[in-house]
């Protein structure tokens, strides 16, 4: 048993709390306290919770955790932080070197569709100009015979004659298109009100406190909550009532992501034990923690669903 061990168990016992309270206090499994108390961090699932569960102990039974840290910093191991920046920035790297490829591999593509498109586009124009050239050359030769007829004849309201049935056919021709018009702008009116009436979820923080933070969420048709690890995270995701629809390890490259549907429940309660290695989406939409993971590693997160009204 460490030094430390024996100061927090000495600490639990002055109290007057046992294991079993303490775990409900800390939400940290019992084998993992008597861990911390024997000082075999063995058992832990891993070297940057020993940190996070010996502050929960700490503040648990009332004594000052940067204390603790400072009288006992030799037996608390240390946890390597250097690393997460210098993977996330390979990682960057990479994904800016594939989207780069990616782009240039699809240009030649891009440019011969829009030669296409141009092409076809001078086909349709020149076979339209002649079109309209050929259907000018009756109209013209018909006045002229109109013309003729009326001069020769005398018979000049011939001309006259004609003129309501044109009035009437022009007249006709405005209000088709008058009607294809309105057919036309309907839809389009239609679909800017269906646009103007949409409406996009919201996730915001309701309040944040110390490792916990409380969001809602509103203006949504479905509750689902997944969590992603981007390395190695331990995570419980709960209901508002406690009970656990999973509790376990997540790993990159193994298990990576745990999804939930809360759609039935009232509010969702997970709890994080590595926030720096851990994402959270809601609807396929992620939240930024409200509390900075460097500065929390493990948090508390409540998600209250708030239905959305008809």
């Amino acid at each position: 048993m460490t030094e430390l061990g024996s100061r927090l168990k000495e600490a639990r016992e002055i109290k007057g709390i046992s294991l079993e309270e303490l775990q409900k206090v800390t939400k940290i499994q019992k084998r993992y306290l008597i861990g911390i108390e024997e000082g075999n961090y063995s058992i832990m699932p891993g070297k940057f919770y020993i940190r996070a569960f010996i502050k929960q102990y700490a503040e648990a039974v009332d004594l000052n955790p940067e204390e603790i840290f400072d009288l006992y910093k030799e037996d608390v191991p240390s946890v390597g932080n250097t690393e997460l920046p210098e993977l996330s920035r390979v990682k960057t790297r990479k994904d800016i070197s594939e989207g780069n490829g990616k782009v240039l591999d699809a240009l030649p593509k891009v440019l011969i569709a829009v030669f296409l498109i141009g092409a076809a586009a001078l086909v349709y124009y020149l076979v339209q100009q002649n079109a309209g050239d050929r259907t000018n050359e009756p109209l013209d030769t018909g006045a002229e015979s109109v013309k003729y007829e009326v001069d020769n004849t005398g018979k000049k309201n011939e001309g006259k004659k004609n003129t309501p049935s044109d009035e009437k056919t022009g007249n006709d021709d405005e209000n088709v298109e008058g009607s294809d018009k309105a057919i036309e702008e309907d839809p389009i009116t239609e679909d800017t009100k269906d646009q103007s009436e949409t409406v996009t979820q919201e996730v915001i923080v309701a309040s944040s406190s110390g490792y916990k933070t409380t969001y809602e969420l509103k203006n949504a048709d479905r509750f689902d909550v997944k969590l992603v690890s981007t390395g190695e995270t331990w995570v419980n995701m709960k209901n508002g009532k406690g009970f656990s629809f999973y509790q376990g390890m997540l790993k990159k490259d193994e298990v990576d992501s745990q999804t939930v549907d809360y759609s039935k429940e009232t509010e969702a309660a997970l709890v994080i034990g590595n926030s720096t290695n851990t994402e959270i989406y809601i609807n396929d939409q992620k939240i930024e923690y409200a509390i900075s993971p460097t500065e929390e590693v493990r948090q508390d997160i409540v998600i209250r669903f708030v239905p959305k009204e008809e």
